[in-house]
């Protein structure tokens, strides 16, 4: 409640509030609870335990060990069929709730939600005997902020989608989205530019498919700093290289393309020591690959679940939630890593020695690197990552590779490898292969050239 106020009156006070709405939840069960919400200022109003409760939910708070009594939160085939909840048992509950919240807002005066919405006049204080002798003090929370904005969203945002540098990326990209013609694009970025390559993506799913480009189809060599979720939901055939710097999300839901962040040459810093993007990079990626040359914030490639990706050094919760996918680690990592992983591979370079005080081994076992497929795979990481950004690093790591991939450590969830080693034996590979090199993929383009001249 106290955070719902805050945010209201601070919108009010800065005329903002008729362009946002603002959403309760958390711990709302009646028709009351919503109509207090809506007083407070609220708008909009979230539902999550009750509804569970009337499909049948009995609050065993043990929904992550696959062990639910009534067939909630389980995978179990013999637990689920305890399941006896129907949609009309969430529809009856919500029709209960909607009645309340009628009856109340009669009882009050207010014939819509609309014109309940902000009215704090309408609510008081009551008086508590506490055994303490403790008086809680609600003034601030009851207080009404007088302002000529709108009490709730009646304006709509101007995002300025016609100032966007997508937009001239489109254009400098139509021979390949209208003809498959590989395009190189230059453009400087500043970290107001949100999104870069995001609308271009859009494009080429409406007019191309998902995976319908050709690696490489389309490159653009940006310079400067980069705004948030740099790359995001980038499609397959679009490879974004930034010579500068990122801010967070970069790469959130990476698909299909290729995105390298360069430290500039020219900077005085050394690459690997100095954060070169933002947290929760690569959050829920799904294929695509990666190269940082510099360290990422907190939670790298959290919820990653298909790119191959190399960092030079990652913050805390590195990995966290993963399901999937290759990451490569040449440099420290924060507390935490790990934690929650559920599938994917992790290769840390354990430079130090003391990557095991930073793990969360629960889940997951520290092997060395050994197979010849992990070795291959590794390898051809750290090559292309060298090619793409010139990494010194990875150059150090591959002129001394005999003695350097002894201090290479692999992570993996102890789940996932039997998995894995139970496919393996139905003649299943679900292990991603190594990429192609940055060689091969360039003969591949000549192909695909000398094939476009000649038809």
């Amino acid at each position: 409640d106290t955070t719902m106020r805050d945010g209201h009156q601070s919108l009010l006070a800065t005329r903002l509030r008729s362009r946002v709405r603002l959403r309760a939840d958390g711990g709302l069960k009646t028709g009351r609870d919503v109509v207090v919400a809506a007083l407070l200022g609220a708008e909009q109003y979230g539902f999550g335990t009750a509804p569970l409760v009337a499909l049948g939910c009995v609050m065993l708070r043990k929904c992550h060990c696959n062990t639910c009594s009534v067939g909630v939160a389980t995978q179990d085939p013999e637990l689920r069929k305890r399941f006896a909840g129907e949609p009309e048992h969430v529809v009856r509950y919500m029709r209960f709730i909607a009645q309340e919240v009628r009856a109340t807002m009669a009882a009050l005066g207010f014939r819509t939600v609309d014109e309940m919405v902000g009215r704090v006049d309408k609510l008081r204080q009551k008086e508590v005997a506490h055994p303490k002798g403790t008086r809680f003090e609600l003034s601030q929370l009851l207080h009404h902020e007088p302002s000529e904005d709108d009490p709730r969203k009646t304006r709509e945002q101007n995002h300025k989608l016609d100032e966007k540098l997508d937009l001239g990326l489109i254009e400098g990209a139509r021979p390949a989205l209208e003809r498959g013609q590989r395009v190189t694009l230059h453009h400087d970025v500043r970290n107001s530019d949100r999104t870069v390559g995001t609308m271009l993506s859009s494009e080429i799913a409406k007019r191309c498919g998902g995976s319908a480009l050709g690696d490489d189809t389309i490159t653009v060599k940006l310079t400067g700093s980069a705004g948030q979720s740099f790359g995001a939901f980038l499609a397959q055939g679009v490879t974004l290289h930034l010579t500068g710097e990122a801010n967070d999300y970069v790469g959130k839901g990476l698909s299909g393309g290729k995105i390298s962040v360069e430290t500039p040459p020219e900077a005085s810093y050394i690459p690997h020591e100095n954060v070169l993007i933002g947290n929760v990079a690569l959050y829920g990626a799904t294929r695509g690959e990666a190269y940082i040359n510099g360290m990422a914030g907190e939670r790298f490639a959290v919820r990653n679940s298909g790119v191959l990706s190399v960092v030079e050094g990652v913050g805390d919760h590195g990995c966290e939630y993963m399901t999937g996918g290759v990451v490569v680690v040449l440099g420290a990592t924060g507390k935490n890593f790990a934690a929650g992983m559920s599938g994917g591979e992790a290769f840390v370079w354990n430079e130090t020695g003391d990557f095991e005080t930073r793990v969360n081994a629960e889940r997951v076992s520290l092997e060395p690197l050994e197979s010849e497929r992990d070795l291959e795979l590794v390898k051809r990481l750290l090559e292309n990552h060298a090619l793409y950004t010139d990494s010194s690093k990875a150059r150090g790591i591959l002129e001394m590779w005999n003695e350097s991939q002894k201090n290479f450590i692999k992570v993996m969830p102890e789940a996932y490898a039997k998995a894995v080693e139970r496919l393996g034996r139905e003649g299943k590979e679900v292990l991603p292969a190594a990429p192609p090199s940055p060689e091969t993929r360039s003969q591949v383009q000549v192909q695909h050239a000398q094939g476009d001249e000649s038809s």
